[in-house]
């Protein structure tokens, strides 16, 4: 007589359908009681897998670590965040307009054995210090300097700065060095400068007694003997009043001309003066100061530097050197030449640095 539940037939190999539901639901229930077998497994691998998610974010944050010193100069003691690109200036002039750089103007700073002259920031045409300095000034006092930066050229509160007279720029250049002798009581200081503002110090130097004051000038893309703006200079020459209009808006501007007459004063007795370090870092994908070499100085206190010597794929245009790793190495090395870096090669974009 057949049996009142009949079972599946089975051939060799084969399993019932129903026991290995059991056995799942068996395991799945094992599995999760701490003492069991399964459950011991089960925690050790998860274990496993904790740790190996550990070590993998470890060596993603060195190696990470280990591609940021290599393209960029390493601090002995880093305090503030070094941002390679221009976008961090702008982001901070729009959060903060005016603002000093992280690690600079801090007028209790005193400068060290190793470092004993305070680094004066000077910024370009229609810049100022926020935009400028957000990778140079917290780079330099990562680095151990006592760091101070100025707005100067432009009406107090004014987005833009470095428009007036370069001359008067000038003399709020030798007022604010003697503010920082001051409260430093160091015997000099070292200026950096980007654009007009690697340029302006040298009529502090030559002609408002900043010679006996200053140890080194360091020039990012300097003005030093002028610029045709790839011809635009000339093409407002060109129409009755175009020079003028744009000196009664930028009298800087004008200034910075190839051939006029502030130049023609500035550069008469030649390019240094005795006892003063000069450094001018430019690029040739500059498409300001034009052409290029005509940043360079001559003299034998000198050293000429162009970035694409050192680094072809460096791109940096007069925007992007400041916020340039193989340019701000290269300001290291000028403001401390016994000590020099390994100068590191790194792609850098025009406009935004690297």
């Amino acid at each position: 007589m057949a049996p009142a539940h009949p079972r599946p037939s089975q051939t060799p190999g084969s399993q019932t359908p129903d026991r290995p539901v059991a056995h799942r639901r068996l395991a799945d229930q094992s599995a999760h009681r701490p003492g069991s077998f399964a459950g011991r497994r089960n925690a050790a691998r998860r274990r496993t897998q904790r740790t190996f998610l550990s070590v993998l974010t470890a060596v993603l944050l060195a190696a990470a670590a280990g591609v940021t010193s290599a393209a960029s100069p390493a601090a002995a003691s880093a305090t503030y965040p070094v941002p390679y690109s221009f976008a961090a200036g702008i982001g901070a002039e729009l959060l903060s307009p005016g603002s000093a750089p992280p690690g600079s103007n801090d007028f209790s700073c005193k400068p060290s054995a190793a470092h004993p002259y305070p680094v004066v920031l000077v910024h370009g045409t229609f810049a100022d210090m926020t935009d400028s300095w957000q990778a140079l000034s917290p780079l330099l006092a990562d680095h151990g300097y006592c760091v101070f930066a100025l707005n100067y050229g432009g009406s107090p509160g004014n987005l833009f700065q470095g428009y007036q007279e370069i001359s008067a720029g000038a003399g709020e250049l030798a007022a604010f060095v003697d503010q920082v002798l001051a409260a430093t009581g160091a015997a000099k200081v070292d200026i950096v400068g980007h654009s007009q503002g690697g340029m302006m110090p040298r009529y502090y130097l030559d002609f408002l007694g900043g010679a006996a004051k200053v140890d080194a000038l360091v020039g990012l893309s300097p003005s030093n003997h002028g610029t045709n703006l790839d011809g635009l200079f000339g093409l407002l020459a060109a129409f009755p009043g175009g020079s003028s209009f744009l000196g009664s808006l930028c009298a800087a501007c004008t200034e910075q001309a190839v051939g006029s007459s502030f130049l023609t004063h500035l550069n008469a007795g030649g390019d240094t003066v005795p006892g003063v370090r000069y450094t001018v870092i430019a690029t040739k994908y500059d498409e300001v100061v034009t052409p290029y070499s005509t940043q360079f100085l001559a003299g034998s206190q000198v050293t000429n530097i162009t970035l694409q010597n050192q680094c072809g794929i460096d791109f940096a245009d007069h925007l992007a050197v400041i916020y340039d790793p193989v340019a701000l190495n290269d300001v290291l090395n000028a403001l401390d030449p016994a000590h020099q870096i390994p100068v590191g090669c790194t792609f850098v974009l025009p406009v935004l640095g690297g």
